[in-house]
Parts: C-alpha cells; structure tokens; sequence
C-alpha cells in the first residue's frame, strides 16, 4: 500500500474543503459537517429498512453525486467504505481501488468543479495520474466525468433548463452552465454512455444548482433545482437525498408542478428544514431557508417533517405532507392544528367558531401576477371607457380591458373586498 493512500485516507485537519469560497448563491459548496449529517441520516434509513446492516460495510452499494463541486458527498462516502468493508476486503489499496472504480461516481458541473472534485476524492486532478490513490484507471476522469455540453435553444431559451439565450450563449471561452444530468431526455442512456451499461444507482446524493437567469427583468432567475430531482426519481434509486432552497413549499416562479407532485408523494420519508440559510451555508443569502430531504423508493408512509432555527427548540413531527384543506406544505408543526380548527369551521363540524368564508387570508390574497401583468407593469396616465384602472406601486394607471390575460373574473367584483381592478365608466 502506498503512502499516498495512506496519508489521503486518515484525518484531516484542518479540512480544506471548510474554507473554499462559494461559486456564487446557485451554486453552493456543502459544508463536510453538513455532508455528514445528510449521510447519517441516509445511513439511519438503510439500517431501517435491511435490519440494521450497516450500510458502509456493502460493497455492492453504487453512489452517484450527479452534480459534484467540491466532492465533499465522494470523498466522505469513500471514507467511510473503506472503514467498514475493512473487515470484507483487508488489503487497503484492493479496498481502495474497489470503492473508487465500482462503487463511487460523480458528474462535474464545470470543469473547475471536476477538477476539484477528483482532487478530493482521487488525491489527483487526473484520476490515473501518479499520485491518484486510485491504481486501476485508464482514464483522466476516473468515475467523475465532465464534458461540455451545449443548450438547445429555441425562442431565445433552452428547452431542457430555460436558460437565457442572451445571457448564456457565450462562445466556446466561458463555461455553458449546461447541466449534463439535466440535458437529456433519456437519463438512463446518458448514464450508460457515462459510466458503462446496467448503471443502477441505489443512493443519489448531492446539492444541485439552485438557479439560472431566464432572461427576465434585471437579475430575474429561475429555479432548476427540480428538474435534479425529477430527473433523479427518474434513475430509480433506491434513496434519494439532496440539499435544495426551501421555497417549494410555497411558492417559486415555476414550482407549482414540482410542488404537487413532492407533496403528493409518500416515498418523501423525511424533510429537515433550515429556516435560515445560513444556518446551512454561512454568508450565503437564500431567501426561504433551506431543506434537505430523504426519498425511500421502496418503503412508504408517513414524513418526519424537523424544523430548526438558530437557537429554537427542534421540532420533529411524523405526518401527511398535504394536510386536508391546504394546497401548500405546512412548515412549521405547531402551525397543523390552527389548520384543522379552521377546516372544521368552514366545514361546520365546529360549532364553537364562527369564520365567514370571504374572511378567510386566501381569501383576500391572490397568487403571483393574478391578471397576468408583471411586477413592473406601468398603466397609463389617462384611461379611456371601457379600460381598466390599475392600483400599482406608486398610485394608479389605466390598461386596456382586452389586456388583461388572466383573472378576468376578479375585475369589479363585489365579493372581492380589496379588488386591484377597476372598470373605467
């Protein structure tokens, strides 16, 4: 066994990978204490399920981080392989090898990121290169593969990730942020063109970007996180976890979808969510908090729903996702039993509480853009019959009646207490 191995698999300190700046808000280095909490919990679920096996101690498990940066989900997962199948494969270079060419995978996201990533991971940028701890590669990639990969525009977007022609169509110089795990529509052919045929991954882990601009006004962007995880479920693994912005249970431009079906899914077994952001990822400004979750293929039921906030007491809660009369995920526990007080009322099985219908708060509120004109929209200063008056930031403006896309029905409405819309007589 050679000293390079040696000296690569024992303790680190300090941990370099604690002091790398991040890319930028979309894309985010995890913390390794971070990391390692995610797979303590990935760790829990399949002693859970295999009658306390310790999951570190098979040597058939593949693992794929689809999206690596810093390698920090490789290089921990390949530590703790290589203690628990000591006892299964003794000699530590055969371990070595056999963890890093059969059970460990990545795909870069730039190629800074893979680059880092196989340093991390391989001790080496090139994963054959004499001081990779890895002896068995023929390849400079390794298992953690990078190429660039082109948008497929059409209308100024790509079709695959909405990307901004304008903002991303760069030349050959600068990198695409053109996904490879999100470029296709045939995952698992890329996967086997990536890595060989008969890929089954049992454990898909990482942190994805976040965001790319979608060409709208100023720094406007728009979430990609969900189409990892889509694209993810598609593989099939056995457990799915990944570290994504929290504003899915809510709301997010483009994530009513992904957020009907999240919440519709009972195989989403457990969801541990940061209020703050930097709680997570310090210096990093992420509006809604942050969540990781865990996805059982093959074991059902319930969610443990685990709220933190600085110095708040935890709270833990097994329950539905989608509670009866909502639409949207609840995030706090403590917030269940207003709803069930209020879905009682309106469903008159409470006879103590008296609560008009118009008085309701989703009642008197309305999604993003209800008449389908932007943030930004401007009226104009006089109004002609039949236009309508706009109360916009600022004071009011007038529009043309057939300019209005959506929400028509909202326009003078007398059940509507605070209407934004008025007829000009």
């Amino acid at each position: 066994m050679s000293t390079q191995a040696s000296f690569s698999l024992r303790g680190r300190n300090p941990d370099v990978l604690t002091c790398i700046a991040n890319l930028s808000n979309d894309e985010v280095f995890t913390p390794p204490d971070f990391a390692n909490r995610i797979l303590d919990t990935l760790a829990q679920a399949w002693a859970a399920d295999h009658g306390g096996a310790d999951l570190w101690a098979d040597k058939t498990v593949r693992f794929l981080d689809p999206f690596t940066k810093s390698g920090i989900f490789l290089r921990e997962i390949t530590t703790r392989l290589t203690k628990g199948l000591a006892q299964e494969i003794p000699n530590l270079q055969e371990r070595v090898n056999h963890i890093l060419t059969k059970q460990v995978f990545g795909i870069g996201i730039t190629r800074l990121t893979s680059l880092l990533a196989r340093r991390s991971v391989y001790c080496s940028k090139h994963a054959h290169g004499k001081h990779s701890i890895a002896k068995s590669f023929e390849s400079d990639a390794g298992n953690i593969w990078f190429e660039r990969i082109e948008h497929t525009w059409g209308n100024g977007k790509c079709s695959f990730c909405g990307a901004s022609q304008t903002a991303l169509d760069r030349g050959a110089g600068l990198e695409t942020h053109a996904y490879a795990f999100i470029h296709t529509d045939k995952i698992k052919t890329r996967m086997a063109e990536l890595f060989g045929t008969d890929m089954q991954f049992d454990v898909i882990i990482g942190n994805p970007p976040y965001q790319l601009n979608d060409g709208g006004y100023g720094t406007s962007a728009a979430p990609i996180y969900q189409l990892f995880v889509e694209q993810a479920k598609t593989l099939e693994p056995r457990y799915l976890s990944m570290i994504i912005p929290a504003r899915w249970f809510s709301g997010g431009k483009g994530l009513d979808e992904f957020r009907e079906s999240m919440l519709g899914d009972n195989r989403l077994r457990s969801i541990d969510d940061f209020l703050s952001a930097a709680d997570v990822f310090p210096g990093v400004g992420l509006k809604g908090g942050v969540c990781y979750f865990l996805w059982n293929r093959d074991h059902p039921g319930s969610c443990q729903v685990t709220t933190r906030f600085k110095d708040w007491p935890v709270s833990t809660a097994s329950r539905p996702l989608l509670e009866a009369g909502a639409d949207v995920f609840i995030r706090f526990n403590e917030g269940l039993s207003i709803l069930k007080k209020v879905v009682a009322v309106e469903s008159g099985e409470s006879a103590s509480l008296s609560l008009p219908k118009s008085k309701r708060f989703d009642r008197l509120v309305s999604s993003r853009k209800p008449f389908g004109l932007e943030t930004t929209f401007k009226g104009k200063a006089r109004g002609r019959a039949g236009d309508v008056m706009v109360y916009q930031n600022g004071g009011t403006g007038y529009v043309a009646r057939n300019s209005i896309s959506a929400g028509e029905h909202l326009i003078d409405g007398r059940c509507q207490e605070f209407c934004v819309l008025r007829s000009v007589k």
